[in-house]
C-alpha cells in the first residue's frame, strides 16, 4: 500500500484500534495524553495490552520511540505482526474470518476449532487475532491449565477484514520502525527506562493481584508494584498509571499510597454500562496518577476530576 493510503486512513481524527480489547484505554487516550508533555524521547508501555497510548502518542508524534510490551506473548505478537507486516496480517485473518461463513457446522462451530487450533500450539498472530475480535466482550480468558477459554460472541461475526486492514495500515504508518516489542515482566522492562523516557502503566485489575486468573496471564503484587513505583520515583524517571477508580458510592481497588507524592486525577470514562443494565445512572472515574516530574509541586493534590470536551478535535483535557 502507497504513502497516500496510510496518509488517507491517519487523517480521520480518531486513535484507531486493532480490536476491541477489554480495558482499552483508547477512549481516555485524549484525556490521559494531556497529562504528558509534547515532545519526549520513548514512551515505554510494560503493560500494553492493545498499546491504546502507544497509538495515540505516535499519532501526535510525541515520542521518537516506543517499547511495547505485555507478558502475554500471543498479544505482543499481534501488535508486531500489525505494525511491521501489517498486509500479511490483513490476508492471514481475512483468510481465517472468510472461513466461518462455510464452515460446514457454523460459525460459532469454527470459533471453536480456531482455539482448539491455538491452545494446541498453532498461536499465530492472525488466529489469537480472530479469537479476540469473536470472543465475549473482546476479553482474554485462560483457564487453570493456560488454555484460552473465552466463549464465542455468537451476536457478531468479529472485524470485517476491510475495517481491520484501515486501522492497521495507520498504525503501522505511525509505529513502524520505531517499536521494540517484548513478552517480559514489567519489572525488567522498567530496569530499561532512562530519564528521559515516559512510563505508562496500566497493569491488570487489583482484584486479580498476585494470584493466577482465568483474565490473566499472571496478575501482579500490590508491595511489589509500591516498591517499583518508588524505584522509578527514586531514579527521576516520568510515568502515569491508570489504576483505581469509582463508580457511583463504590471505590474500585486500593488506591496508591499517598507517600509515594503523586498528582491523582479522576477521568470521566462515562455511564457505566453495567449500571445502566441494572437501570441506574452512574458515571465511571478512573484514577489517573501521575509522577511529581510531570506536575509543578511536590504536595500531593488532592482527587481532581477531569473529562475530554467532546466538541475538541485536539487531545487537550479540560478541569470540571
Amino acid at each position: 500500500m502507497g504513502g497516500d493510503s496510510f496518509i488517507k486512513c491517519s487523517m480521520n481524527g480518531t486513535v484507531p484500534h486493532i480490536v476491541q480489547y477489554q480495558g482499552s484505554k483508547r477512549l481516555l487516550a485524549p484525556q490521559i495524553l494531556s497529562f504528558m508533555p509534547r515532545h519526549f524521547a520513548r514512551l515505554i508501555e510494560p503493560f500494553a495490552g492493545m498499546a491504546a497510548i502507544s497509538i495515540a502518542c505516535a499519532q501526535q508524534e510525541r515520542a521518537e520511540s516506543y517499547i511495547i510490551n505485555d507478558i502475554n506473548k500471543s498479544i505482543t505478537g499481534i501488535l508486531q505482526a500489525a505494525i511491521e507486516s501489517p498486509e500479511e496480517l490483513y490476508r492471514d485473518y481475512e483468510t481465517i474470518w472468510s472461513e466461518q461463513f462455510n464452515y460446514p457446522d457454523g460459525h460459532i462451530a469454527h470459533f471453536y476449532k480456531i482455539r482448539d487450533d491455538y491452545n494446541s500450539g498453532d498461536t499465530s498472530p492472525a488466529k489469537m487475532l480472530y479469537l479476540l475480535a469473536r470472543c465475549v466482550k473482546g476479553s482474554v480468558r485462560y483457564g487453570n491449565n493456560g488454555n484460552f477459554n473465552q466463549s464465542p460472541d455468537k451476536r457478531r461475526n468479529g472485524t470485517n477484514p476491510k475495517t481491520l486492514r484501515q486501522n492497521i495500515c495507520s498504525i503501522s504508518y505511525y509505529l513502524k520502525g520505531k517499536s521494540q516489542f517484548f513478552a517480559l515482566d514489567y519489572h525488567e522492562i522498567l530496569d530499561m527506562s532512562k530519564q528521559g523516557d515516559l512510563v505508562y502503566m496500566d497493569p491488570p485489575y487489583q482484584g486479580t493481584s498476585n494470584v493466577r486468573d482465568s483474565r490473566y496471564i499472571s496478575g501482579i503484587d500490590f508491595d511489589d508494584f509500591v516498591e517499583a513505583i518508588e524505584n522509578l520515583n527514586h531514579r527521576g524517571i516520568d510515568f502515569i498509571i491508570s489504576y483505581d477508580g469509582i463508580c457511583g458510592d463504590k471505590q474500585y481497588g486500593k488506591e496508591l499510597p499517598k507517600e509515594l507524592n503523586l498528582r491523582k486525577v479522576l477521568l470521566n470514562a462515562g455511564l457505566s454500562s453495567q449500571s445502566t443494565l441494572l437501570g441506574k445512572k452512574e458515571t465511571t472515574f478512573e484514577a489517573l496518577y501521575i509522577s511529581r516530574g510531570l506536575h509543578n509541586n511536590n504536595v500531593w493534590i488532592e482527587d481532581e476530576v477531569v473529562e475530554i470536551n467532546k466538541q475538541y478535535s485536539s487531545f487537550d483535557a479540560v478541569a470540571v
